[in-house]
């Protein structure tokens, strides 16, 4: 039997602190080098929201400016005097018939050419990541391939079909152009992020009796949801700022913004007080639309990136 003498109680406690002291305290040098840290990566990210923000705040300043104003001086001196800002230039815009044709065109051209890559791509997705069908591995190939086919290629066989099926010069035309190119990389995005899916998680939802139908709804949309979203923005984008296939395909009653904005320069050439507040229309949309998915775009973006 062991007996604890008092000396060896009162000496104990006073030993074991002293030796974990050294370890457990942070030494302040390590402290400053992460304080330091820190600053520097707030600043830099300031810096490069400064320089991201600039110019939309410009371009707005620039829209709510008279002619005048706009070419007496740059935007920046709107800022000493204020009372000279306005929305006459926006009433402006909603009296120009083809700036605001041009807008709802780019609508009609943007949400169906996101919405049907959206969908097609995901049910091809699932079909190729979960299901068993005759070829599916060589058309998948194909879809592959067809990722690193230029769209300049297809540009004139393209609008010699579209002339013979009379969708030259159409809204409808300008669609079927970007889904047809959309779709590859589509495809090839929504069928990995779905074929990284837990096999278990299926294969229990189809012992329970679910349908393929109801567990693409009801099990794969959701847990997709992130690439999906990430997906929509990105065609959403695409579409909305493209200028090359409206210029070619869209006639002068169905061309979007960006070609509507890119005739008035020419043709006006100082027309600032319209060009202004239209400019800042393009670009405030898709920012919205970004802002409003950004939850689901950095999941996507981020996703499969830690295991």
């Amino acid at each position: 039997m062991t007996v604890t003498t008092p000396e060896r109680q009162a000496v104990a406690p006073d030993k074991e602190p002293a030796a974990a002291a050294p370890a457990t305290r942070p030494r302040p040098k390590g402290r400053i080098g992460r304080w330091l840290g820190s600053s520097l990566v707030q600043a830099f990210l300031v810096v490069v929201a400064l320089v991201w923000i600039t110019p939309l705040a410009g371009l707005f300043l620039s829209s709510l400016r008279s002619a005048q104003d706009n070419a007496s001086g740059g935007w920046w001196t709107s800022l000493s005097s204020p009372a000279q800002l306005s929305f006459d230039n926006y009433s402006a815009l909603l009296g120009n018939a083809g700036m605001t044709q041009a807008f709802w065109n780019t609508v009609l051209i943007s949400v169906p050419a996101t919405a049907l890559v959206v969908v097609i791509a995901a049910l091809a997705a699932y079909a190729f990541a979960w299901l068993e069908f005759p070829g599916r591995d060589p058309l998948f190939l194909l879809v592959v391939a067809l990722l690193v086919v230029p769209m300049q290629i297809g540009l004139l066989p393209v609008a010699k079909l579209f002339g013979e099926l009379g969708l030259f010069g159409t809204i409808p035309g300008v669609v079927l152009f970007h889904v047809a190119y959309g779709l590859p990389f589509a495809i090839f995005l929504l069928r990995n992020y779905f074929a990284e899916m837990p096999k278990e998680m299926l294969e229990a939802a189809r012992m329970d009796g679910g349908t393929e139908w109801r567990i693409f709804t009801r099990l794969v949309l959701p847990v997709g949801r992130p690439a999906i979203a990430s997906l929509a923005i990105f065609q959403f984008l695409w579409v909305w700022n493209d200028m090359l296939v409206a210029l070619l395909f869209a006639d002068s009653a169905s061309q979007p913004l960006t070609v509507e904005l890119q005739s008035q320069i020419r043709q006006f050439g100082s027309n600032i007080d319209v060009l202004a507040p239209g400019a800042f229309l393009s670009l405030v949309v898709p920012v919205v639309v970004f802002f409003a998915f950004q939850r689901h775009f950095v999941q996507g973006v981020m996703a499969g990136s830690v295991k």
